[in-house]
């Protein structure tokens, strides 16, 4: 008999099946992985430092940064679906991801460019198109390259080696996030460009080019890649099922609403969005977790503005304190994992996907409450402002000349302390009268809520707007009023020198605490203080402390954070596993999105509550977004004890093709970014 004679159909399979055994490692995921790593360097460095670009260069107020801020974050998160539709039904995963990675290469480029003020570029405008092309392109390619990842691998032969890419995608999405989180701020703050205290445009710049630099390695790859043609978007097969149900009646009664469409789309279809709309009734509470998770980056970002970050050796800047929660999430997962759950269960405890979700929902609540508190001791700091109704009056003497003065309004006279007063006084006519002798009378129209000084120099009184809240950056601000202003004024830092100039009212911010010295006159400052220096007729200085530093440690956010992150993991990540294991083999993919779509409700539920401006004070906000979290949680036990399990038994009658299909769909899944790092 010759060779390869008689060969049956089991010997031909069991030697393609040892020939695939063999399959090197694709090279091409290496390439893949390297540009995870840039585009996620590029997205977490310019998150990073977004909300004090928003407010220290743009100069919006606290709650119109956040309305902005999360309103770019929910468009990341819608975006995704869209990329999805786009890979699949059009253009396939490469191009898409090719395609919009350089719309998000262009909105990287045109918000640095926006920022360096030089260009006279309209900074507004262009930086909110930059931030739109940029969650354009981030939520576009979001649902593809870890999809397009495990493309590259032979299922079911390869399905350790494609293990090993999900643990390596994973790591290289970590890797992006902490060093970006750690060294933007640096880039942010130590480095002064085109005559600011900081480089806004630097820090937005390093983003930037390495996301171009993640388009260029992702196409180096190509000869390497195996591509796939779009095959459609069952997604799009979703809603045009229920769309036709809910749109055409037929004359026949039918026992489920959506059997209407099974004519025209299948029976498989039908009931497979039956199990679908099982589980999205569960998605209804989520949103209000990731309005609370997401405001790590605003909220909490302007908390750690108004705390001392000074450890002796090193100060933590205020947008710093996000790389909190990626180093977390990388000792809880193991934590959790190995210890955690393993040792409720053994107490009976938390043993379901579910019971673990509302654990973390309240956790979440329980985070917000602690970050609340902080708050509460933090506005304690605070400089005392006028209220409605009021106006806040700060007279400085540099002329010697004033002891007292008459409150001509109410006919009240106040005594002037070594050339210093303060008040706060009643508006009744809009308009302020001081009368210090007959000769020097001072009258100025006022707004209420606002503050006011009186300065008298060599040209007499004159009045302008005396801010004396605390800076946007956290760092130190101060004002030189002197009595003759004709000369400028130099204070001296071992690091820095600043030049003031005479007659200057406004604030000046200082890049450095520590010891500074005005001619002969040597004082300290510290983070979050405001001071004026007075220089008087003859030459002496007084330094005044206006606003107290801040005096809360940038430390006790650690506990809000811990609490946070062990939230996340019980409720993200479990979340994720929770949907795959419930959602027919079909419709894990779909699942997919309208999970990260959650997100993207989460953040316009910030948006609304941020527009409504309920409260001033931000411990009013965190108590708020407390108990909605509460409530929630409350609702969605209700939810999660009514629902039931699907099992294993449940989903084995699919077919061998369906099979397959669901293990190539679990390789999309694993890939997809890590629920842990949605910030």
């Amino acid at each position: 008999m010759t060779a390869g004679v008689g060969r049956t159909d089991s010997d031909e399979k069991i030697d393609e099946e040892s020939t695939l055994e063999k399959l090197p490692y694709p090279k091409s995921v290496f390439f893949i992985v390297s540009n995870e790593f840039c585009e996620r360097f590029s997205y977490y460095g310019m998150r990073t430092i977004l909300i004090l670009y928003l407010t220290n260069i743009l100069l919006y107020n606290e709650a119109d940064a956040k309305i902005i801020y999360h309103t770019f974050t929910m468009f990341v998160y819608f975006f995704p679906v869209f990329g999805a539709i786009i890979s699949d039904s059009w253009l396939g995963k490469f191009k898409t991801i090719l395609y919009v990675s350089m719309i998000y290469a262009c909105g990287s480029i045109l918000l640095a460019l926006s920022s360096v003020e030089p260009l006279n570029i309209p900074q507004k405008p262009f930086s909110i198109l930059g931030l739109f092309l940029i969650a354009l392109g981030t939520g576009g390619i979001k649902p593809c390259v870890s999809a397009f990842g495990g493309d590259q691998f032979v299922i079911p032969q390869q399905e350790l080696q494609l293990a090993t890419f999900f643990s390596l995608f994973y790591f290289s999405i970590n890797a992006g996030s902490l060093i970006s989180t750690f060294l933007t701020p640096i880039l942010r703050n130590d480095v002064h460009c085109f005559d600011q205290d900081s480089c806004f445009p630097l820090a937005f710049a390093v983003p930037g080019v390495l996301m171009i630099i993640s388009i260029v390695i992702f196409a180096l790859g190509k000869p390497m890649y195996k591509i796939k043609e779009p095959r459609g978007n069952i997604l799009v097969e979703v809603v045009k099922c229920i769309w036709y149900a809910l749109t055409h009646r037929s004359g026949r009664s039918v026992d489920h609403w959506l059997d209407r469409s099974e004519d025209r789309y299948g029976s498989q279809l039908v009931n497979d969005i039956k199990s679908l709309l099982k589980v999205l009734v569960l998605y209804i509470p989520l949103p209000i977790f990731w309005a609370l998770y997401d405001q790590q980056g605003s909220g909490w970002t302007f908390q750690a503005v108004r705390m001392n970050g000074s450890l002796g050796f090193y100060t933590i800047l205020p947008d710093q304190m996000q790389v909190v929660n990626p180093l977390l999430i990388l000792a809880f997962i193991p934590l959790f994992t190995y210890w955690i759950y393993p040792l409720l269960a053994k107490c009976h405890l938390l043993k379901t996907p579910l019971q673990r979700m509302c654990c973390g929902g309240f956790l979440a609540a329980a985070a917000f409450a602690i970050s609340a508190g902080v708050s509460m001791a933090l506005e304690s700091t605070y400089p005392v402002l006028p209220q409605a109704g009021e106006a806040q009056v700060r007279i400085y003497d540099t002329s010697n000349s004033h002891d007292s003065f008459t409150f001509v309004n109410n006919n009240t006279q106040y005594q002037v302390d070594s050339g210093y007063f303060m008040g706060t006084f009643k508006i009744d006519n809009e308009e302020l009268k001081f009368q210090f002798d007959s000769n020097v009378i001072v009258n100025f129209a006022v707004t209420q809520k606002t503050a006011y000084g009186i300065f008298f120099t060599s040209k007499g009184g004159q009045t302008y707007i005396d801010n004396v809240d605390k800076s946007d950056d956290g760092y130190p601000l101060i004002r030189v009023l002197a009595y003759d202003q004709s000369t400028s004024f130099v204070l001296q830092h071992s690091k820095q020198n600043v030049e003031i100039e005479a007659g200057n009212f406004n604030l000046t911010s200082l890049s450095y605490t520590g010891s500074y010295k005005l001619g002969d006159t040597q004082f300290d400052v510290d983070l979050g203080g405001t001071y004026t220096i007075t220089i008087d007729k003859n030459n002496d200085v007084k330094v005044r402390t206006i606003t107290k530093p801040n005096s809360v440690h940038i430390l006790w956010l650690l506990p809000q954070y811990f609490v946070i992150t062990a939230a996340e993991i019980m409720f993200s990540i479990t979340g994720l596993e929770f949907s795959y294991s419930q959602a027919p083999s079909t419709m894990k993919s779909v699942l997919q999105a309208l999970f990260l779509l959650t997100t993207a409700f989460g953040n316009l539920i910030i948006v609304l509550i941020e527009s409504a401006k309920i409260f001033e004070k931000q411990s009013n906000d965190f108590f708020l977004y407390t108990g909605l979290m509460l409530v929630d949680m409350l609702v969605f036990m209700w939810l999660a004890i009514r629902y039931k399990y699907v099992t294993n038994d449940d989903q084995e009658s699919s077919s061998e093709s369906d099979e397959l299909n669901t293990t190539q769909e679990n390789g999309k899944l694993n890939g997809i970014d890590n629920p842990a790092l949605k910030q």
